[in-house]
């Protein structure tokens, strides 16, 4: 018989693993190693160099201010405003300014321009007759020119829809940071980026209040969360926060750390772009830099980080107020203020911006065209959201103020003619550089669609006129502005093969006029003669030489318009013209910089001789009568001391409806019409020109002036047959010629009387002396 087995001894679990615990241990604590590591990695890939991608800046042109410019103060002040410089009595810091009789001062900030940083300085500008009279810096340095600093137009975010303006922990002030750490983190220099003693304490708070009262996160584990994790609840992503916040601690200081937080906080949204960072945040709430800003705006800013939305100051003022004072309670507790200084930061208002400047899709058309030039100077589109600077040629006081009179103006013709469907498009520039100002693309200006001014191509009837007169101009053995012109019935083979015979708006005929009559009445007849008298081609070219460069069709209506430009094309012409025949591209964008201020980009133009300068003179002096007596001798009405210049355009059965115009500086095109192509009843005069003059009511026009040139003199012609006479004869007109290019003058055909009353002289022989 067989012994059975004796029965084996059961293990026992926990001695089995009290005897591999060691083993446990090793690969726990290999395993936690790696895993740190390959979090440590992934935090110094991401925090280490540039941490965000800066969304690239559009800026406007900065305001130069030349000793000797025509220009006063309140010009000037309207610029400080809108760059939110605050009125003070007595200036102390930057972004402040103050009025002192004739003299006006104020503190500039400092700027990073294209050329190079500028510091921030105190400036003393004196004013006298209509002049900027000196320029004085600080401690009584006199200086030729300064620049303000551009404005901040808008910014082209990136695909992520985060947008910050990063600061350097020296550039905020103490008390912001004072502020932060007593309510986010007393302890953050203590701590080692977990702090458990902060999470009992909270967590205390909140059970004896019955809700979340308290956070007893870190800054740092604040950082690491919106960072690199996300917002999920769980117990991994909590152990991942706290790894990773002891992680960054042991790799980098507390400044750093202290740095990244300023620039990474979630501070609110701006349409579909999150405002992350106090940079952006303080330009977002209040249109002023970190540096500017009192100390319960500051307060405000720190109180919205515990909820964003729900602390919106601009939706909720109430409860943003006692976030805000509650701030300010524990900053006065913590001894850094006095009494009355707490009372009156309690008392003091949330001084919001009235909508932030800062807000997406502005002036919609103008950024049309940056974007336009900005494809073609930087073809690499990786390039356009590298937190590249693009400073711009916009005047944003200009941009405003024409959008405001296209939005206003159409509604009142709308209503005052009882008509509906009108549509508009405005460009405004700079004679001299051919920098454009203002654009706008529609009625709508906030309309991100059709861009009229750089894309509607409509008839541009009369406005085509002063290039059929500058090309007889060019002539000057042969044409000048006395020179009769035939104003009879003329009938002409159209390009289809049919008879045309054009006629002069009031349907009339003056047998013969002069020249500068029937530019400044913009008489059709007249000019279709000029026009066939010189030849389509000259024409067609002479467009071509003002800066047109699409073809035109030479036929007849030619000389009447009958030709497609948009109204960039329109100004364009017109800039060479007011720009006493030098030609320079239109242009929005100046200067390309990097994130570190390094040039990659520079607008490179040389103004070319493309008119005869005798003759553009001749003929603006022409397009000056048209404001003083001819087609907008409304203008003269209106501002009866401005010596202005321009054109109204009209097109059959009204469908258009023109003005192109210019003072000293700039130059204005309007164009009016319906989508449809249907008549609007409006003509240049009735349609564009008010609105022009409403624009002009704006704005701070300068009186027009510009040179003699050499060989131009004031010359005396028979009223009637243009012949070249002496001075002093009775039915005479006295204009500016080209001396050279007369025949001998004539005598009087008729005995002068024995006495005559003295000639007033006109505004052109007063300036010129003559």
């Amino acid at each position: 018989m067989r012994k059975s087995k004796a029965a084996q001894p059961s293990r026992n679990p926990f001695k089995w693993l009290w005897r591999h615990s060691g083993k446990f241990l090793l690969v726990g604590l290999v395993s936690l190693t790696a895993y740190c590591l390959y979090l440590d990695a992934q935090i110094k890939d991401k925090f280490s160099g540039d941490k965000w991608q800066v969304p690239a800046q559009i800026f406007a042109r900065p305001m130069l201010l030349q000793v000797g410019q025509a220009l006063a103060m309140d010009e000037v002040v309207e610029e400080l405003e809108w760059l939110a410089y605050r009125r003070v009595s007595a200036v102390k810091g930057s972004g402040q300014y103050s009025r002192q009789g004739s003299q006006l001062v104020f503190h500039r900030r400092a700027f990073e321009f294209a050329e190079g940083f500028e510091d921030e300085v105190r400036v003393t500008l004196s004013f006298a007759k209509g002049e900027l009279a000196a320029i004085q810096m600080d401690g009584g340095r006199a200086q030729d020119n300064i620049r303000l600093e551009p404005w901040l137009v808008t910014r082209f975010t990136n695909n992520s829809q985060e947008d910050r303006m990063l600061v350097e922990l020296v550039d905020v002030p103490p008390a912001l940071l004072q502020m932060l750490l007593l309510v986010e983190d007393r302890d953050f220099y203590e701590h080692f980026g977990v702090a458990p003693l902060s999470i009992i304490r909270a967590l205390i708070a909140n059970l004896s209040a019955g809700r979340a009262v308290q956070g007893g996160s870190t800054l740092t584990q604040q950082l690491v969360k919106n960072f690199f994790l996300s917002h999920e609840k769980s117990l991994t992503r909590k152990l991942n926060e706290a790894l990773m916040s002891l992680l960054i601690e042991l790799r980098y200081s507390k400044d750093e750390i202290l740095e990244a937080y300023l620039n990474e906080v979630f501070l609110g949204q701006n349409g579909a772009n999150a405002v992350h960072g106090f940079g952006l945040a303080s330009y977002f709430y209040f249109d002023r830099p970190l540096n500017e800003l009192s100390v319960p705006e500051m307060a405000m800013l720190v109180g919205i980080i515990k909820g964003p939305s729900y602390y919106n100051p601009r939706r909720h003022e109430e409860r943003v107020l006692e976030r805000r004072n509650l701030v300010l309670r524990l900053y006065f507790d913590d001894q850094q203020a006095t009494a009355s200084q707490y009372t009156d930061w309690l008392k003091a208002p949330l001084g919001l911006a009235q909508g932030s400047k800062l807000a997406r899709g502005k002036h919609p058309a103008f950024m049309d065209q940056v974007k336009r030039e900005l494809n073609q100077a930087l073809p690499d589109p990786s390039l356009h959201q590298a937190g590249i600077k693009i400073f711009t040629t916009l005047d944003p006081l200009a941009q405003r103020k024409a959008e405001q009179v296209v939005s206003q103006g159409l509604s009142n013709l709308e209503k005052q003619r009882k008509i509906s469907g009108l549509e508009a498009a405005m460009v405004v520039s700079d004679i001299a550089s051919g920098e454009i100002r203002a654009l706008i693309g529609g009625r709508d200006t906030d309309y991100h669609g059709f861009n009229r001014a750089l894309d509607a191509r409509r008839s541009i009837g009369s406005i085509i006129k002063p290039a059929v007169y500058l090309t007889a101009l060019e002539q000057p053995a042969y044409y000048n502005l006395a020179t009769p012109l035939k104003d009879q019935p003329i009938k002409l083979k159209s390009s289809q093969g049919q008879m045309w015979s054009p006629q002069n708006s009031d349907r009339q005929y003056r047998g013969e006029v002069s020249l500068l009559t029937a530019l400044s009445r913009s008489l059709n007849v007249p000019t279709v003669s000029l026009g066939m008298e010189l030849g389509l081609g000259e024409i067609a070219y002479t467009l071509k030489r003002l800066g047109v460069n699409e073809d035109v069709s030479q036929y007849p209506a030619l000389t009447l318009g009958a030709a497609a430009f948009t109204p960039l094309e329109v100004n364009q012409m017109y800039q060479t013209l007011a720009n006493e025949g030098l030609y320079l591209p239109l242009h929005a964008i100046d200067t390309v910089t990097d994130s570190d201020g390094r040039l990659i980009w520079q607008q490179q133009l040389h103004a070319e001789r493309r008119a005869d300068r005798k003759a553009v003179y001749l003929l603006n002096y022409a397009l000056n009568k048209v404001t003083r007596d001819g087609t907008a001798k409304v203008l003269k009405q209106t501002f009866p001391n401005l010596h202005l210049a321009g054109k109204t355009g009209t097109t059959d059965d009204y469908r258009d409806s023109w003005y192109a115009g210019f003072d000293r500086n700039n130059l204005v095109t309007i164009w009016l019409g319906k989508d449809d192509n249907q008549s609007t009843g409006l003509a240049g005069a009735s349609g564009a020109l008010p609105l022009y003059i409403e624009y002009q009511k704006l704005q701070h026009p300068k009186s027009l002036v510009r040179p003699f040139p050499q060989g131009l003199g004031i010359a005396h012609f028979d009223a009637h047959k243009g012949h070249h006479l002496q001075a002093g004869c009775p039915d005479s007109i006295s204009v500016p010629a080209v001396l050279d290019a007369l025949p001998a003058p004539q005598g009087c055909a008729a005995k002068m009387p024995v006495k005559q009353a003295p000639k007033e002289k006109s505004f052109w022989e007063r300036l010129f002396g003559e």
